[in-house]
C-alpha cells in the first residue's frame, strides 16, 4: 500500500471542491495511506509580492514534509507523464513504504528555490489551473494510477 503526503497551500474553500477531494479520498483509501495537509495562504495585494509570499508559503510547506519522502512539486512548468508513466514512477518512488509527497503552491505558486529542491517538478498540463482545481485534479490521478496498478477497469 502506497503511504502519500499533499502538502497544500490554503484549504478548499467551496463545498464542491470538497465533495470532490473527499469522493478520491475515499477512493483512494483501499490503496494508499493519504495524508492531506493544508497550510495557510500568505496575504497579498498583487503579484508584485509573490517573492515574499512564496519564500513564505515555502517555509510553511517545508515544515510539513514528512522525513525522507520523495518530494514532487506541482508546477506548470514541470515533467509531463502520460497516466500509466505515472503509475510506474509512483510505484518505483513508493517501493518499501517511502513516502512520496506532493507540494501544491498557492495562487502564485511555489518559489522557484522549492521546485528546485524537491526530487521532481511535475506538471499536470499546460493550462494553469487554480491551485484547488490542481489538488483535485492530483487526487484524480492518484487515484487512477493505483487502480492502474491493481489492473482494474476505472483507466481504459
Amino acid at each position: 500500500m502506497f503511504s502519500l503526503c499533499v502538502v497544500a497551500v490554503g484549504s478548499l474553500k467551496r463545498s464542491y471542491w470538497k465533495e470532490a477531494a473527499s469522493d478520491y479520498l475515499k477512493r483512494l483509501s483501499g490503496y494508499a495511506r493519504l495524508q492531506v495537509v493544508e497550510v495557510p495562504e500568505v496575504p497579498f495585494r498583487d503579484a508584485r509580492d509573490a517573492a515574499r509570499v512564496q519564500k513564505h508559503e515555502a517555509e510553511h510547506l517545508m515544515a510539513r514534509i514528512p522525513h525522507g519522502s520523495y518530494r514532487i512539486a506541482l508546477d506548470s512548468g514541470g515533467k509531463r507523464f502520460s497516466s500509466e508513466t505515472f503509475a510506474r514512477h509512483l510505484a518505483d518512488q513508493g517501493e518499501g513504504g517511502r513516502t512520496i509527497c506532493f507540494l501544491i503552491g498557492g495562487p502564485l505558486g511555489l518559489s522557484r528555490e522549492l521546485v528546485q529542491s524537491c526530487d521532481l517538478s511535475l506538471s499536470l498540463g499546460t493550462l494553469t489551473l487554480t491551485h484547488q482545481l490542481a489538488r483535485i485534479v492530483l487526487l484524480e490521478q492518484l487515484y487512477r494510477a493505483t487502480t492502474i496498478l491493481h489492473n482494474k477497469t476505472y483507466h481504459y
